[in-house]
Parts: structure tokens; C-alpha cells; sequence
């Protein structure tokens, strides 16, 4: 994959690999360009079903290893991997269609974490084009529901970047392409980033029918079988919590935001999902901070930093640079549990 190939050589690269709303509009002639460019090389040793297997197989331990561990943590091996084994099976002969057919996928989700990587390194540009990259062998893949994914995840990240212009039609647009293509469960994600998209927009009314919308596609897809790139995030159910808490917090409800955030944090096993706790407990002290309540946040906030030990991730770092800023007006007036924290951050900033 070119882009892996920069990603591994990429100082020059990330120089020109600026964020770029333009690019969220999704040109489906780059989308057709790459198919041809992938059926012309196709050729060379003939794959079968253990190959396939091994792509899933690792794809889901980097998957696994990225959430415990962070974006930062095996990324070169990772896009080494892509660019040695992956893209080579992409453009080999299959013994049938439908292996094929499980390898496009595969691919698409593989080039999905790449860019899920790049995004947790800071990288933003970089993780676009891997998401457009993602996107890509979606589309030439006919997974159900997957490029709607896929589009799902670009409008989240333009909702972080604090760049709405095209995140509600990229949303909307992932919701429609999943509409009755995939089981509710996973049906459940693509209505909670419609709600968030609605509320960064303004509409209040429209974004909590779809916070409705999604709990009931949760409760109507209990037992479902969640296809493999559903679960980027791990389960529907906290992702969707996680979400809505999201949703409550540009409301201005921070009151229920916090309480959501702490739930969903909860409903993870324990040892799992390290950064993704990390992060929603963080977000669950600011809300209860900005109900007024300090002590509380602080211990939310310790919370959140005995999740973070071992997790190589630019959004932890930053969330804890946060952590320090909004202590600075209490440490300043000499609460005690504000000025343990605030050396506590120091201390993991300048070790990690």
C-alpha cells in the first residue's frame, strides 16, 4: 500500500499530510481508480483459506494490542505488515470468490486500524488517507455496511478536529448505506454518531430520537453476531453508552454526560480496552467538574490515570496536559487533593 510505505518513511510525508474537510467528501473516482490500480496487479501465487485466516488472526491481535497498549505501541510493525503481507494477498489470485471476498474486508480493516493508529499518534492528515484508503477496498469489497463504517468513523474524527462542515452528511450517509444491511447491534453505532452529529449542529429534537433510535437497536439486536469491523471499538453496547455521553455533553446535560461516561467505562471486562476507560473517565471528571463538584473529579481523574500506565497514545498525553490546566485554579487556591493530582500528571508526563 503506498500510503503504508510513506507512513514507514514519513517525515516528508506527514509535511503534506495535512487534515482536509475536502477530502471527507469521499471522491468515489478515487475510490473506482484504486479497484482498477488493485485488479491490474492482480496476479502471482494462488491464496487460500489459511491465508485469509492468518490476515484475521493478526489483524485482530493488533486490533487487541492497540486498545491495551495504544496507537503508538507496534505501529511500524503494524504498517510494515500491511505493506509485506496484506497488500501482496490483495492483489494475488484467490482459489474462489468468496475467499476474495473475505480478504477485501480484511484489508479494508486492516487500513481502517492503520489510520485508527495514525489518529491516536496525532497524525491526522495521515490517518484521513488511510481511512479514504479503507474506504476504498470497502466499497470494491461489497461488505455490507462496511464503507458506511468507515464513514462513520471519518465524521467522528472531523467532530474532534472541531470541523462540522461535512460530519453530518458523512454520518447520515454511513447510517443509510448500514440501514438494514447489518445486524441492529452494529446498527446501534451508526445511529449514536448520526445523534452526536445532530447535536454538534444544533438539533437537539432530531439528535435524542436518535439516541432513541440507537437503544433500540440495541435491545432488538440482543444475540446478534456482530461482524469483525463493528468491533473496532469492542462491544456495541459501550461504544454506544460511551457515545451518548458524547451526545449529552453538547447538550450542556452534564449531569447524565458524566453519568454515562462512568458507566460505560464500567461495562468494559476489566484489563480491556485500557486507553478507551482511560479517556471516557477522563471526559467523566471534566463533566462532573463542570457541575462544580472538584473532589469528585479529582478521584474520577486518578481513576483514569491507573488506566493509563503502559498506554503509548498522543490523546492520553494530551488529555492528561488537560487535566493539569484545569487544576491550575484550585492547585493555586491549596486543595490538597488538586495539588496531589497535578504532581501525580507532571510525573507521568516527563516518564511516558
Amino acid at each position: 500500500m503506498t500510503i503504508g510505505e510513506a507512513d514507514v518513511h514519513r517525515r516528508r510525508f506527514l509535511t503534506a499530510s495535512a487534515y482536509s474537510m475536502a477530502a471527507t467528501v469521499l471522491p468515489l473516482g478515487y475510490v473506482k481508480e484504486m479497484a482498477e490500480r488493485t485488479a491490474a496487479a492482480r496476479g502471482g501465487a494462488v491464496i487460500g483459506a489459511a491465508e485469509v485466516t492468518a490476515v484475521r488472526d493478526m489483524v485482530g491481535l493488533f486490533a487487541e494490542m492497540d486498545e491495551r497498549l495504544g496507537g503508538r505501541h507496534g505501529r511500524a510493525a503494524f504498517v510494515q505488515y500491511l505493506i509485506t503481507d496484506i497488500t501482496p494477498l490483495c492483489q494475488a489470485r484467490f482459489h474462489n470468490d468468496d475467499l476474495r471476498c473475505q480478504m477485501l474486508p480484511l484489508a479494508s480493516s486492516a487500513a481502517h486500524l492503520a489510520g485508527w493508529k495514525a489518529y491516536d499518534s496525532g497524525e491526522q492528515g495521515l490517518a484521513q488517507r488511510y481511512y479514504l484508503q479503507s474506504f476504498a477496498l470497502a466499497v470494491e469489497s461489497g461488505e455490507p455496511g462496511q464503507d458506511g463504517f468507515v464513514m462513520r468513523t471519518m465524521s467522528q474524527q472531523g467532530m474532534k478536529l472541531h470541523r462540522p462542515e461535512h460530519c453530518l452528511d458523512l454520518a447520515a450517509s454511513g447510517l443509510a448505506r448500514a440501514n438494514g444491511q447489518v445486524p441492529a447491534h452494529a446498527q446501534a453505532l451508526f445511529h449514536i454518531t448520526h445523534a452526536h452529529a445532530l447535536a454538534k449542529t444544533g438539533q437537539r429534537r432530531q439528535a435524542v430520537a436518535e439516541i432513541e433510535a440507537a437503544r433500540a437497536a440495541l435491545d432488538t439486536g440482543r444475540g446478534d453476531q456482530v461482524p469483525f469491523w463493528a468491533l473496532a471499538w469492542g462491544p456495541p453496547e459501550a461504544t454506544v453508552v460511551s457515545r451518548t455521553a458524547k451526545v449529552l455533553e453538547d447538550l450542556g446535560d452534564h449531569r447524565r454526560a458524566s453519568q454515562y461516561y462512568a458507566h460505560a467505562a464500567a461495562s468494559r471486562p476489566s484489563g480491556t480496552y485500557a486507553r478507551i476507560v482511560a479517556l471516557d473517565l477522563v471526559a467523566a471528571a471534566e463533566s462532573q467538574l463542570n457541575q462544580g463538584s472538584v473532589e469528585e473529579a479529582c478521584t474520577t481523574w486518578s481513576r483514569a490515570m491507573d488506566r493509563m500506565d503502559g498506554v503509548a497514545s498522543a490523546r492520553t498525553r494530551k488529555a492528561v496536559r488537560n487535566i493539569r490546566r484545569n487544576l491550575a485554579p484550585y492547585r493555586s487556591r491549596g486543595l490538597r487533593c488538586a495539588a496531589d493530582l497535578d504532581e501525580r500528571a507532571t510525573s507521568f508526563l516527563t516518564r511516558v
